[in-house]
């Protein structure tokens, strides 16, 4: 039977619910399914500008070497931009999956994959294995073994990796600006890496963080509550990449074309501890392939709140 505990209600009785069990959650409300399932929070429903301008993506353009002649200078994956209407109710982890939830998933049977949190930190190994990190070195086929132990304790199939559609929107939580929290970002606010000129090349921050912290540091929520969605890890989603955008105009036409996909390389979202804040946008687009391991890339679930 599914066990929920409600966490925390920040809206009025007159915006949409849905019931789980004997309780009904509202929008921007945070609760749990199981004991060991992640805390949830329920989104509101909208629409919301997806993808970033040519002048927005062009921020990276000064990380990579110079384009030969004829080809152009821009980062054209992130556009265009296009309007989604969020048309199934969905809530989304308020955090990045991490890896005391990971490590219940193994230790009851669901997961047969154990991470390796070895990060490389100023040429020496560090383990990323603190309880409240986010798990990393997981794939996407990892990730199917989650959700389906996650649906068979709350026994619905109700749990899966988020559309990239779904992440941005969830990630922008109401804004149009380059960040949820501006169109600036601190390290106050992410944990990403900065950088700097010196002569003709880009160095990193020595005192940079280097690896994953703790979900539950930073500033680091936007303002739906959700963390993390800027830096820390890199988050799979289960939409294929394209070059430009598909351009859909509902969250459900994204979600029918990422269910009749096969085999591709995979959209990753939200930048990490290694990059600029550029990756950080809500609009950057990464891609991965859905069995690779990797110490950047981490995840977080979705929950959809409706029937379809």
């Amino acid at each position: 039977l599914t066990c929920l505990v409600l966490i925390a209600a920040e809206l009025s009785a007159a915006e949409t619910h849905f019931t789980v069990g004997e309780h009904t959650v509202a929008p921007l409300e945070v609760f749990q399914d199981c004991a060991e399932c992640p805390e949830m929070i329920v989104l509101p429903m909208g629409k919301f500008t997806m993808g970033a301008t040519l002048e927005d993506s062009a921020l990276l353009a000064r990380y990579f070497p110079k384009p030969k002649a004829g080809e152009p200078s821009v980062f054209t994956q992130e556009g265009p931009p296009h309007e989604v209407l969020i048309d199934q109710p969905i809530a989304m982890g308020r955090n990045e999956v991490t890896n005391e939830e990971w490590m219940a998933c193994v230790d009851d049977g669901g997961c047969r994959h154990t991470p390796d949190p070895t990060i490389i930190v100023k040429f020496k190994d560090v383990k990323a294995d603190d309880p409240r990190q986010p798990v990393i070195d997981v794939s996407f086929y990892d990730i199917l073994e989650y959700v389906a132990w996650l649906n068979a304790k709350v026994g619905s199939d109700v749990y899966r990796p988020p559309t990239e559609a779904e992440w941005e929107y969830a990630a922008r939580a109401g804004t149009s600006t380059k960040f949820a929290q501006g169109d600036t970002l601190t390290k106050e606010q992410a944990n990403f890496t900065a950088f700097q000129w010196v002569g003709d090349r880009y160095f990193s921050d020595r005192n940079r963080l280097g690896m994953p912290i703790s979900v539950d540091k930073l500033d680091a929520a936007n303002g739906w509550g959700l963390r993390h969605m800027s830096g820390n890890v890199f988050e799979w989603t289960m939409s294929c990449f394209s070059k430009p955008h598909l351009g859909l105009t509902t969250s459900s036409a994204y979600l029918a074309v990422a269910e009749n996909e096969t085999s591709c390389r995979l959209v990753i979202k939200g930048g990490s501890y290694t990059g600029s804040k550029e990756y950080a946008r809500p609009a950057y687009r990464g891609s991965r392939r859905e069995n690779e391991r990797v110490r950047s890339v981490g995840f977080r679930v979705l929950r959809e709140t409706g029937g379809r």
